[in-house]
């Protein structure tokens, strides 16, 4: 039987019992769906290329120590380590575009760190990064699922077809969650009286 028609399950066993080319065979399989996941977020293609490269050392490093586990979900799997290397290099270089904490009656959303002028911003420097700190601690403490979508959705501007698609799940549960994610954020503002104008 030809290695190209064994499943992904069976490629990652012979691949931890020494079997080199069976890796070649998922990275040639998985290639493109994995390197895409990782561009929708960076929309950047060297970047996108590092982390691919980064993924898959990653993936390497786990089969060889034996810490894999994942029963048959080998794509997923390697999505979720692009996914968290994504992350990390955006937490690495600070970058932390805008993000909407409030819906309107019209269902807009609205951002509270594009309601700053540039006056303000210059003459307030201290309130402002003070504000926006506050504004990233209520964002960590939304549930996991809610939080992936906000932050996928306002500082990596991903469409929600890309969340769904990134996320594994369909685009109705990517808009609820950020539904409920912005409904939760406006409750935790409120609750702790924070003072956002519009």
């Amino acid at each position: 039987m030809s290695i190209q028609l064994l499943n992904d399950n069976e490629l990652v066993q012979l691949y931890i019992n020494g079997n080199e080319e069976s890796l070649s065979v998922l990275l040639i399989r998985h290639k493109r769906k994995i390197f895409s996941s990782i561009m929708v977020v960076v929309k950047n293609k060297a970047l996108a290329e590092d982390i691919f490269q980064d993924t898959f050392f990653k993936v390497i490093q786990t089969l060889k120590r034996g810490q894999y586990n994942e029963e048959g979900k080998f794509l997923p799997w390697v999505i979720r380590i692009a996914r968290n290397l994504i992350i990390d290099h955006f937490r690495r270089i600070k970058k932390m575009p805008p993000v909407p904490v409030y819906v309107n009656e019209e269902g807009e959303e609205i951002s509270v760190f594009n309601t700053l002028t540039s006056d303000d911003e210059i003459k307030n420097k201290d309130e402002n990064q003070k504000f926006k700190k506050s504004i990233r601690a209520i964002i960590s403490q939304l549930p996991a699922d809610q939080r992936e979508v906000v932050i996928m959705r306002t500082y990596y501007d991903m469409s929600f077809k890309e969340i769904a698609d990134f996320t594994n799940v369909s685009i109705n549960t990517a808009l609820g969650r950020m539904r409920y994610g912005l409904l939760n954020l406006k409750k935790i503002i409120e609750d702790k009286k924070i003072e956002v104008t519009f």
